[in-house]
């Protein structure tokens, strides 16, 4: 296994086509099985490799977005791991566009299997000493790419039926992708079971500290707990958001408080990576 940086945040790449390195990470991790991971591509005959079909839509998507943080959910190949996919018969890819990123799958000439770089349901890393913090010596090697410069997961699109389907939120918005294939319905709910995406559990992406959302500048509980100032416009926010969540994780305090950013689209992964990592059942 391999750390490795990619605009979005670090991944934890192997193999994707070897189901014993895909269980490396999924034991690294501490993953349920019922999440898949997302294979990450090169070019694209590398990503039709993997898939039965591919639509136009998809070629559509892939030449304005890829490289970039969009991933796409299509029918997987025969040689494709069950283990990979939470055992469905679809596959997630992207084509990273961290220089480094696609510099390692070029040099391993085969594509790579790889969710965040960090324990199940933490906080994603966006550096190389995040990882080194959340996982230890359970990583034989760490690419150091800088800070991530987008900042939180890529959006994840379904292709695989009739509807395209926005899996999960992110930085290429719902409005993006209409403006490319026409209407896109989105998911309001996960499934029983494997997941068709990973980032679908209620609670997810959270600092250990437990994080509170207030609204309208309300003063959160009594104890000892840091409000974090955030920037104003939301891809400069989500490019640092994980980033301070580890700094002030890192402080020792009772609570993290963040105002809840505006409920509109361009916010609206923003608010989800939030909203699951401060939920409390």
């Amino acid at each position: 296994m391999v750390a490795f940086p990619t605009e979005t945040v670090y991944g934890l790449g192997a193999n994707a086509l070897d189901p014993a390195a895909i269980e490396k990470i999924y034991v690294a991790k501490g993953r349920p099985p019922s999440s898949p991971l997302i294979v990450h591509v090169s070019s694209l005959e590398m990503a039709k490799e993997l898939v039965r079909e591919w639509p136009e839509r998809a070629e559509q998507l892939a030449r304005i977005f890829w490289p970039g943080p969009l991933t796409l959910v299509l029918p997987k190949k025969p040689h494709v791991p069950d283990r990979l996919t939470a055992g469905l018969d679809t596959v997630g890819i992207r084509m990273p566009a961290h220089p480094i990123a696609q510099a390692l799958i070029r040099e391993a000439g085969l594509p790579i299997a790889a969710p965040s770089a960090n324990l199940f349901g933490g906080l994603s890393p966006t550096t190389a000493q995040h990882v080194r913090d959340g996982l230890g010596n359970s990583v034989s090697m760490v690419l150091d790419g800088g800070p991530s410069k987008v900042g939180i997961e890529s959006t994840v699109l379904s292709l695989a039926g009739a509807d395209a389907v926005l899996l999960r939120l992110g930085m290429v918005t719902q409005h993006e992708i209409e403006a490319v294939i026409g209407p896109v319905r989105v998911l309001k709910q996960a499934t029983e079971g494997a997941h068709s995406s990973p980032g679908l559990h209620a609670r997810h992406y959270s600092p250990k500290t437990p994080l509170i959302l207030v609204e309208r500048g309300q003063t959160p509980p009594s104890g000892r707990g840091i409000y974090i100032q955030m920037p104003a416009e939301p891809r400069e926010y989500a490019a640092v958001l994980y980033e301070r969540l580890h700094q002030a994780d890192a402080q020792g305090w009772d609570w993290i408080a963040i105002e809840h950013p505006p409920r509109t689209e361009e916010w609206s992964a923003i608010c989800d990576r939030l909203e699951r990592a401060s939920y409390r059942p």
